[in-house]
């Protein structure tokens, strides 16, 4: 009995020894892990609690805006974005502005057109019915004082030029966002510098004074005694004296000997054909628009007075309706025509050129040729500005040369554009 107790005991002792093995065996060992928390999330954390305000702590992006922090612009950036914001300012400005001379332009054309014809339709009117012997006194008074109108009318549109000065405002407009797209460049490109900053804004000054604004005092002379090509840039105080060939061997910074004679090769044919080109043309057309400003009021002016004889001969009705006639033709001609807009046209074609030309001896009178704009990207700038390529710029200059060794001159224009 003893001895059945005794093996119970040993089973039951084995039994749960062997259960409790099992049971260890089959729990899993967990593995520790260690957090680590930043420092500077703690930091977050316990501005966080000290401000009562915790929600930020958890969220990502705002993690993100504390430690990314912005670094200060320099003082010639600022400078650069406050130019550029007075730049936008002007773009608009002279916008609005092209946009009322445009539409002044139209208004008194039309106007003084329907006045002149008005009182030439009366004039003729007056001398049918003088001749009938009816009084055409109220129709000469009425004729009279619409020619007269109109006289004075067009001597001051002629004295304006609304058609020339809308191109000048349409001008402004163009090279101000010209200028905006070279400032937005500068800044996404490289860190501007003080002399960037100098060049910028002696560019704007430059442009304010080409275009004004004011009509009064500062207005550009319509009818000048010689044509001038237009300047909006500023003078280069490098002298200009004829550049020399750099005697640097090899190709740096993209320029060699080769490319330097191409462009001086380019600054011939431009100065010898397109500018002349458009200095002839700008010349001719200065002296037709002479001749019809003059010719416009005096013909008013003739068909006022005729007008006022009207029943006093049939002279001064034919002489009342055909200078009124021939007075609306020249208005139309000179004003819809816009023949102030094709004379501002000219003057800014041959300054384009003239600024090609300034920009391109500029370039080649610095002789250190690390400083200068790469070469291969100066070329292709030149070339664009040409409407050509690459290529086709080398071919022209190529050509240049010949036909200077020759003796005989290039009959090719320099640009393809206009």
């Amino acid at each position: 009995m003893a001895s059945l107790q005794t093996s119970t005991l040993i089973f039951s002792f084995s039994s749960s020894r062997r259960s409790n093995t099992n049971a260890a065996i089959h729990v899993p060992k967990l593995p520790r892990v260690r957090f680590t928390v930043p420092k500077t999330a703690t930091k977050l954390m316990l501005e966080g609690l000290q401000l009562g305000e915790p929600k930020h702590i958890l969220d990502n992006d705002s993690y993100n805006n504390h430690s990314a922090i912005p670094a200060t612009p320099t003082a010639a950036t600022t400078q650069l974005h406050a130019i550029l914001e007075a730049v936008a300012d002007r773009v608009e400005m002279h916008n609005n502005i092209r946009e009322w001379r445009d539409n002044w332009n139209t208004l008194l054309l039309n106007s003084i057109n329907m006045i002149t014809l008005s009182a030439s339709l009366m004039a003729g009117i007056a001398g049918t019915a003088a001749g009938a012997g009816v009084s055409v006194s109220a129709l000469n008074i009425s004729s009279t004082l619409l020619f007269s109108a109109a006289s004075g009318m067009l001597l001051v549109m002629n004295k304006f030029q609304p058609s020339q000065l809308a191109e000048e405002q349409r001008n402004a407009t163009r090279l101000f966002k010209q200028l905006q797209i070279q400032i937005q460049t500068m800044l996404a490109l490289h860190e501007p510098t003080e002399q960037d900053v100098k060049d910028t804004t002696e560019k704007v000054l430059a442009l304010d004074k080409a275009y004004p604004l004011p009509l009064l005092g500062a207005m550009l002379e319509k009818f000048p005694k010689k044509f001038e090509p237009a300047v909006w840039w500023p003078k280069n105080i490098q002298s200009q004296k004829p550049s020399k060939p750099n005697s640097q061997m090899g190709k740096i910074n993209g320029w060699s000997a080769e490319l330097e004679e191409e462009m001086r090769e380019i600054i011939e044919v431009v100065k010898t054909k397109d500018i002349e080109d458009y200095e002839r043309l700008g010349s001719l057309v200065l002296k037709i628009n002479k001749i019809l400003a003059i010719s416009g009021p005096l013909l008013t002016g003739v068909a006022a007075i005729g007008s006022a004889f009207v029943g006093q001969g049939s002279a001064s009705a034919i002489v009342a309706v055909a200078a009124g006639s021939l007075a609306s033709a020249v208005n139309a001609f000179q004003h819809g025509g816009q023949i102030g807009m094709v004379f501002e046209m000219y003057r800014n074609c041959a300054g384009f050129f003239n600024k090609l030309e300034d920009t391109i001896q500029a370039t080649l009178e610095e002789q250190d040729l690390e400083k200068r704009e790469n070469g291969e990207l100066f070329e292709m700038k030149v070339a664009m500005q040409l409407g050509r390529s690459s290529d086709q710029l080398r071919e022209l200059a190529s050509r240049s040369a010949s036909s200077r060794l020759e003796g005989i001159s290039i009959d090719e224009f320099g640009c393809k554009l206009f």
